[in-house]
């Protein structure tokens, strides 16, 4: 019996979605419920599961193809003797080489082996658990680009990837030592945006026109936090089963500060502020594919080790790709932290409909007046940028003093005070 797999629903305000690999071959046997095939939307990156165990014995929508909800993208014969040795599949289907099955890959890794025609297997993966990364194909791509550069009279032989060649003409040539000649790549390299990387760029600039968004900074002496997790890193480490980190006391601190300052935790709609009496966080994480921001659900009822709970299953499933729909919608505050990647200073861009985002960044140890001393504390700078048509200033400034406040004594966090 011949089987539809097709996209039967997909998260609600998506519209369409991007089939972005295939996991089998038409002919290639199938279990139920296996991963047959990535699709790709504007938010997430789905899977399509195999929905009886069988033969695959056509791929109708090859990897790149657009499509809508309930459209079918191949067929399985359902059972054990469905063998085809002749599978039907459409034209010049957009195939992945077996080795690159075999290795964990991203689909943005994925593609651009695709797109150059290259084996996974050859090149030296430098990710975590042997994950391979665009750098290191970027890598593999410029070793192997390398010219072989010989003397005027014979010929510049250079691999098949490299996409063009420029020689220095013979007038440039007499001013060469030993008249050598220079390959140069000066054609650009065209690859079209991914859905999720497109959404982002939307929303960037819908929040850029849509909103009066100004920026207010502060500092905030992370000693005390740094000396409660000295002192109760392993303890807690050892109790909870998940690393005491920075977020928790951030978040901790942010829900605090938003009690006080509800106009920080609420969004626009037309001439109408929509107040949340709730309290959802959105964490932003980077990833492969561009940035997602997860959402804590509740932020101000979970406890220090549910929230760095939370926050690591979602930096796991960013990492594989794995983030979910309802990972990522909603939120009503979000906390980025360019910290990690070393950033001193910043100025964050709302993430819509909210109306603040709270900027972290690296914690760096610089001498400070402390009475009339100087000492040398670890200090982080912070930015929280805002919706200027509803949030006031004085409102915003007192909102990042209020959490500097809290991160200065953050006995006050365990004491709800």
């Amino acid at each position: 019996m011949t089987i539809e797999l097709k996209l039967t629903t997909l998260p609600e305000s998506v519209s369409e979605a991007t089939i972005v690999s295939w996991y089998k071959k038409p002919g290639e046997r199938v279990r139920q419920d296996e991963k047959l095939a990535d699709i790709e939307t504007d938010k997430v990156i789905l899977d399509i599961p195999a929905p009886v165990s069988g033969v695959l014995i056509k791929i109708i929508t090859p990897e790149g193809t657009t499509i809508q909800a309930e459209t079918v993208i191949g067929l399985i014969e359902e059972g054990d003797a469905a063998a085809m040795d002749t599978p039907d599949t459409v034209q010049n289907p957009v195939s992945i080489p077996e080795t690159a099955r075999e290795i964990a890959l991203s689909p943005a890794v994925r593609n651009m082996l695709n797109e150059f025609n290259l084996d996974a297997s050859v090149i030296t993966a430098t990710g975590k658990r042997g994950r391979l990364l665009k750098a290191d194909i970027v890598n593999y791509l410029e070793k192997i680009a390398a010219p072989v550069i010989t003397e005027t009279s014979q010929s510049i032989s250079t691999p098949s990837t490299a996409e063009s060649v420029i020689v220095a003409d013979s007038e440039a040539a007499k001013h060469t030592p030993n008249s050598t000649q220079t390959m140069i790549s000066r054609e650009p390299r065209r690859v079209p945006m991914s859905r999720i990387r497109s959404s982002i760029a939307k929303r960037l600039v819908e929040a850029q026109q849509n909103a009066a968004i100004l920026t207010t900074f502060n500092e905030v002496d992370l000693t005390e936090v740094i000396a409660i997790r000295t002192e109760f890193a392993e303890s807690f480490k050892k109790q909870k089963e998940v690393k005491l980190g920075f977020m928790s006391f951030f978040v901790k601190a942010v829900t605090n500060s938003l009690k006080q300052f509800p106009i920080i935790n609420a969004a626009t709609e037309g001439n109408d502020i929509l107040y949340h009496d709730y309290f959802d966080i959105g964490i932003a994480v980077g990833s492969e594919r561009g940035l997602v921001v997860p959402i804590l659900r509740d932020a101000d009822k979970m406890s220090f080790a549910q929230i760095e709970s939370a926050i690591a299953v979602f930096a796991q499933k960013a990492r594989d790709g794995s983030i979910a729909i309802e990972d990522i919608s909603g939120g009503s505050f979000t906390i980025t932290n360019g910290g990690v990647f070393g950033s001193l200073l910043s100025t964050p861009i709302l993430n819509p409909p909210q109306s603040a985002i709270l900027g972290l960044h690296k914690i760096q140890r610089r001498p400070i007046a402390i009475g009339d001393e100087i000492a040398i504390r670890p200090m982080m700078n912070l930015a929280l940028s805002y919706d200027h048509r509803i949030i006031d200033g004085s409102d915003a400034v007192r909102f990042l003093v209020s959490i500097k406040n809290t991160l200065e004594k953050p006995a006050s966090l365990f004491l709800e005070v």
